[in-house]
C-alpha cells in the first residue's frame, strides 16, 4: 500500500529543504520494510535546484542561490504552480533505472492527455515535451536517485507556472528547446489541484504494480530504538 503525503499543494508551499527532509524519513521507512512505497505531491517556493551532473555554465547568470542535490540530471526551476511528484519505491533487481524514468513519463503523459494536451518522449532525453511550431518544449521534468535500491526525487509538471526563471538557467543542461505549462499548451488555465489527482493516481497504480517484486522483509528496529 502506498503511504501519500499532500502538502503545499493549497496555502504556502512546502520548503524544499523541509521536503528532503521528509523523503528521506519516507526513503528509510520503505528501504527498512516500514512502508512498502510512498508518495509526496506538493509545491516549493521558488528554488533553483542542481542534479549531479550540472555544469558552471549551467548556473543562474544572475548569481541567484542554487540548492545542490542529490539527484541525477543538471540544474532545473521548482516553484508556484508547478506539481512536484516524490514517488518512493523499492525497485527490484536487477535495478533498472531507465525503466522507472520511462514509468514516470508514461505517468505524466497520461496526466497530459486528461487535459487536453499531447505530450511525448523525445529520443535521448527524459521528461514530457510538446512539440511545437517553434520545436520541442518540456512541460515536465524527471530526475531520480536510488539508493539501497529504493528511489527518491521525482517528478515536476508545470501547470500554471511562471516559466520566466527557466530563463535565467541552461534548464536540464539543454540549449536547443523550451520550457511550456500545461496552461501555455492547452490555452486555458490549468492549476496544481486540477491534476493532482490524476497524477496521484497514475503514479500509485505503477508503485502498487512495484511493491510485490521489489519488497524485503521489514527489518525490525533495534531495542530501545526511538523513531
Amino acid at each position: 500500500m502506498t503511504t501519500t503525503r499532500r502538502t503545499g499543494l493549497t496555502g504556502p508551499p512546502l520548503d524544499y529543504d523541509e521536503g528532503l527532509r521528509l523523503q528521506r524519513e519516507l526513503h528509510a521507512d520503505v528501504v527498512a520494510g516500514r512502508l512498502d512505497s510512498a508518495l509526496v505531491l506538493c509545491q516549493h517556493p521558488s528554488v533553483y535546484t542542481a542534479g549531479t551532473r550540472t555544469q558552471p555554465a549551467d548556473l543562474p547568470r544572475d548569481g541567484s542561490p542554487v540548492t545542490r542535490v542529490d539527484r541525477g540530471g543538471r540544474i532545473t526551476w521548482h516553484g508556484p504552480g508547478q506539481l512536484v511528484a516524490y514517488p518512493i519505491v523499492r525497485l527490484p533487481e536487477p535495478l533498472d533505472v531507465v525503466a522507472h524514468v520511462r514509468a514516470l513519463e508514461a505517468c505524466l503523459i497520461a496526466v497530459c492527455s486528461g487535459v487536453g494536451v499531447s505530450a511525448v518522449r523525445v529520443e535521448g532525453r527524459s521528461g514530457a515535451w510538446v512539440r511545437g511550431p517553434l520545436g520541442d518544449e518540456k512541460v515536465a521534468a524527471v530526475g531520480v536517485r536510488v539508493a539501497e535500491g529504493v528511489t527518491m526525487h521525482g517528478v515536476a509538471l508545470n501547470c500554471d507556472a511562471d516559466l520566466s526563471p527557466y530563463a535565467g538557467i541552461v534548464h536540464c543542461g539543454i540549449t536547443d528547446a523550451g520550457v511550456t505549462s500545461l496552461t501555455r499548451a492547452s490555452g486555458r488555465r490549468v492549476a496544481v489541484t486540477d491534476v493532482a489527482d490524476a497524477l496521484e493516481t497514475s503514479l500509485t497504480a505503477y508503485l502498487t504494480s512495484l511493491e510485490t517484486v521489489g519488497r524485503v522483509p521489514a527489518r525490525p528496529d533495534p531495542v530501545g530504538a526511538h523513531r
